[in-house]
């Protein structure tokens, strides 16, 4: 059976790799070569995030994966000048969108996880 780390690592695998798939599908007009499954693919990374936030983060690194989340959820509301870019930019921007909706359940979970290290810290 594997560790919580390896499936921690795997979540993450999958998870990149469904949302750089469908952004570039979607990007390319199609998405509906995914059928019913198009409607789940939010809930699934957002599942595989949460996956990732609780198995994936250990402790040391949580300040490094809160600054680049924190990077990376910007950056969809920031790449706009993405869709410039003749050809490739319309992929980018739909792959960096569906990156942030897997990044950001995870960001979530590892700020909570950091939020209540800190209170029990305060407690004791």
């Amino acid at each position: 059976m594997a560790s919580q780390q390896q499936m921690g690592s795997y979540a993450f695998l999958v998870g990149v790799a469904i949302a750089i798939i469908v952004g570039a599908l979607s990007a390319a007009g199609q998405a509906s070569m995914l059928g019913a499954a198009a409607a789940w693919v939010p809930l699934v990374l957002i599942i595989l995030g949460i996956v990732v936030g609780f198995l994936n983060v250990k402790d040391k690194e949580t300040d490094k994966f809160l600054i680049a989340s924190l990077a990376l959820l910007a950056a969809p509301a920031a790449v706009q000048w993405l869709n410039l870019i003749p050809g490739a930019g319309i992929y980018l921007s739909s792959i960096v969108g569906n990156v942030a909706v897997f990044v950001a359940p995870a960001a979530l979970i590892v700020a909570l996880k950091s939020i209540h290290a800190l209170a029990s810290e305060q407690v004791n």
